[in-house]
């Protein structure tokens, strides 16, 4: 069993070396907690944001998806509370001038690092600024999005009123947010710049606590349908006093992570006050009438709000596996097939014959205008296969010698290493079956 800290460290190397993250603005000495996703890791990051998007959108019948802008009118952050109070609580060591949120300090009021003096607390706002137009003053003062759910929130009527939509439906929106955190860290875990998919669904108030417990209980088995281990994650029902100013009630989607239990997901019942805050500032009505019972109300609404950069992290966390086979230490990402970067590499078993490399190529040619598929002759056989199985490709294509003459190429399974002979001209359909 590998220690948490060097599986940790495993996954760092495995995802600069093989091109999954890289850190960002790397030659000018990196900027701290910024990262880029590199040619393996976009793959992943797109497979993931299918999935979500699939599952949600495409598979169900009661959520329409939407695209807000990074960018919203400031009133909207003043409505949503932002403004005034999305801030943290520091103190600054006088001696080695690290910065600490308040809850790290512990009773003794000394510097968590050195031990030093720490000065007077006071409020930091995780918002970033950022100004519209040619000159910096109040009037063009807005914001980077700390969140996609305002987005969400503004366009309710436009979505109800464009799709006609009946409550309880959601609206599903995958996209970007910005906060200025002090306290960064854990690889990508916790970042500046990052990524949400999140839903805002609507409900009938009343029937709120019931579409709360099914949606806990929906997010929670989307992990383990692709392939995350059910015994790493948890979920995690917030006391009172951790509530946000908007929630009844929240739960957290928990996975262990090297550095512990860490939340992957929260599913919050925010009631009525995004609705109520926007109709408030805006002066437009949000209510929904219920044609069928003659009713007007302002819709509760249930939020699951899962991390992209966080389950991505927890899903190479979860997929790694060393083990020895005749011998050498075998690394693989045992990843879910529609999660995987690359779905299938085709690989000659002999690259100094031009006919067996013809018709690798012209395989390769073949099946990736289905999914992602490489060809690759870069190394021998052996090697090859090592390759791909520490970047989780599910399957790999050799064409050897006798191909040439029988027309099957040997697919072999990355978890099982077991071994098919497949006729070259049934491999689409083959893999077709395989990624159902």
């Amino acid at each position: 069993m590998l220690q948490q800290q060097d599986l940790m460290e495993k996954i760092v190397s495995l995802c600069k070396r093989r091109g999954f993250i890289f850190q960002s603005s790397e030659i000018y000495g990196g900027l701290a907690s910024t990262w880029d996703y590199g040619p393996l890791g976009v793959e992943f990051k797109r497979n993931l944001k299918e999935a979500w998007w699939r599952s949600n959108v495409f598979e169900r019948d009661d959520i329409e998806g939407l695209d807000a802008s990074i960018l919203m009118h400031p009133s909207v952050w003043m409505a949503s509370g932002h403004v005034s109070s999305f801030e943290d609580t520091l103190v600054d060591c006088k001696s080695c001038k690290k910065r600490f949120k308040i809850e790290y300090i512990g009773s003794k009021n000394k510097c968590p690092e050195c031990g030093g003096e720490i000065t007077a607390a006071r409020q930091f706002s995780l918002m970033l600024k950022t100004h519209i137009g040619p000159v910096e003053e109040a009037g063009s003062l807005t914001y980077l999005r700390p969140e996609t759910a305002q987005g969400i929130f503004v366009n309710f009527q436009n979505v109800v009123n464009s799709t006609r939509r009946k409550i309880p439906f959601g609206i599903a929106q995958i996209g970007k947010s910005f906060r200025n955190e002090v306290t960064t860290g854990n690889y990508t875990f916790r970042s500046r710049e990052f990524e949400q998919m999140e839903i805002e669904f609507f409900v009938k108030p009343g029937t709120d606590e019931e579409w709360y417990a099914i949606w806990v209980d929906e997010r929670f088995d989307w992990y383990t349908r692709f392939g995350m281990k059910k015994e790493n994650l948890r979920k995690r029902r917030h006391e009172k006093t951790e509530l946000a100013h908007y929630a009844k009630a929240c739960t957290d989607i928990e996975y262990q992570f090297p550095f512990g239990w860490s939340e992957l997901e929260g599913i919050a019942n925010r009631t009525d006050f995004d609705l109520k805050q926007h109709m408030k500032l805006s002066g437009q009505t949000l209510e929904y009438f219920d044609d069928e019972t003659k009713e007007r109300y302002v819709p509760y609404v249930i939020e699951p709000s899962g991390g992209i950069d966080r389950s991505i992290l927890a899903f190479l966390v979860d997929s790694y596996k060393e083990e020895k086979v005749r011998d050498e230490k075998r690394v693989s990402l045992s990843l879910h097939k529609k999660l995987a970067p690359i779905k299938a590499a085709v690989l000659p078993l002999l690259r100094n014959r031009p006919d067996i490399v013809e018709l690798a190529k012209t395989l390769a040619d073949d099946l990736r205008k289905e999914r992602k598929v490489i060809y690759d002759d870069t190394a021998s056989i052996g090697r090859l296969y090592r390759r791909q199985d520490e970047i989780g490709t599910p399957y790999c294509i050799t064409v050897d010698v006798d191909s040439l003459t029988d027309r099957k190429v040997t697919v072999r399974d990355r978890d099982t290493m077991a071994q098919d002979r497949v006729e070259a001209a049934n491999v689409k359909r083959y893999l077709a079956d395989k990624f159902q």
